[in-house]
């Protein structure tokens, strides 16, 4: 059984949609569609309401990580 994710799990977040959408470039995503995906992620148990740009942007840019880390 996998942990639940919160908003606070950037990396694990970056992680999961980097495997579930793995050729769309996070850079763009609108913030509004990432709340979407993050939100539907089978593991993730937080507050929608919880979000904030922070957050998303700290989510965007774990997810372009693993992006560019797959190009290599």
């Amino acid at each position: 059984m996998q942990r639940e994710l919160h908003w606070t799990d950037a990396e694990e977040i970056g992680i999961q949609l980097a495997e579930k959408f793995p050729d769309l470039d996070p850079l763009t995503v609108r913030f509004t569609d990432l709340h979407r995906y993050v939100n539907a992620l089978e593991d993730f148990a937080d507050d929608p309401k919880l979000s904030n740009e922070p957050r998303l942007e700290a989510i965007q840019m774990a997810w372009l990580e693993e992006f560019q880390d797959a190009r290599r």
